[in-house]
């Protein structure tokens, strides 16, 4: 059965690049953000890694742990990361799972049989630090994903956790935000006191309340 947002995250075991883990143990009180890519040595998985040790700094900033995941051994992705840091001009100093015998890809079910039998899928789960799963995104081999999206979704995801707000379509992390329905336009009133803009009875506006 396929998992959905809010079940825990499956625990587990794995040899990285970076030691033994066990995954609960690792991710401590933390964000996670595990994600998996096809193969090594492949072009678009080259790109995506880069990008991620690019933008470690902003991963640690909000208190997210980022581990990769694929079905190739340890020698393997050893060998690629000098690749990586060359083409990208990174330094890949997040671990990468060696899920050569597919456990964690199963457990997460990354691998798609319509799409290849053995490879993982570009699969991406934000993990909260209650263990749950808080997002899940799933691409084709073909595309590559968009790492300052995942930064967005973070940024609203630790927002919204502590804030009776959601936010709307596009937001970035300064911008207005939504005060939730569950919450009455009197109520919002007292709350929020950077202000209140009242769209529809439904849609109203506050200041982001964590800045």
């Amino acid at each position: 059965m396929s998992l959905r947002l809010g079940d825990v995250a499956p625990d587990f075991d794995a040899n990285t690049t970076q030691g033994t883990i066990r995954f609960h143990e690792w991710l401590g009180n933390s964000w996670g953000m595990l994600f998996s890519h096809p193969a090594d040595f492949t072009p678009v998985c080259t790109t995506e890694l880069g990008k991620t040790a690019l933008l470690q700094g902003e991963f640690e900033k909000r208190n997210v742990k980022v581990i990769a995941v694929s079905v190739d051994d340890l020698e393997s992705h050893n060998r690629w990361i000098p690749d990586i840091n060359e083409v990208t001009g990174s330094d890949v100093n997040f671990p990468i799972i060696a899920d050569e015998g597919r456990k964690v890809a199963q457990l997460y079910d990354m691998i798609h049989p319509n799409a290849s039998e053995k490879a993982t899928v570009r699969s991406v789960f934000i993990i909260g630090p209650d263990k749950k799963i808080k997002l899940t995104l799933t691409y084709p081999a073909s595309t590559g994903r968009n790492f300052n999206e995942l930064l967005r979704v973070v940024d609203s995801l630790q927002l919204t956790a502590t804030h009776s707000v959601a936010t709307p379509a596009d937001w970035k992390d300064g911008e207005d935000v939504i005060v939730v329905p569950a919450v009455s336009t009197e109520d919002a009133e007292k709350k929020f006191t950077k202000g209140l803009r009242i769209v529809k009875p439904y849609l109203r506006y506050t200041p982001q309340p964590n800045k």
